[in-house]
């Protein structure tokens, strides 16, 4: 996940909770927004 940009890392956390995929899934991608400080970006989008 570390090759994906900030852009596309926030899009693919979307996409995943759209498509309802493993929660498992999901937290790696919440884990690694936390990492890069994107976390509130999503807080902002919900």
């Amino acid at each position: 996940m570390r090759k994906l940009s900030d852009e596309l890392l926030i899009e693919s956390y979307f996409k995943a909770r759209e498509l309802k995929l493993s929660p498992d899934f999901i937290g790696l991608i919440e884990s690694e927004m936390l990492r890069r400080s994107l976390y509130h970006k999503i807080k902002m989008s919900s």
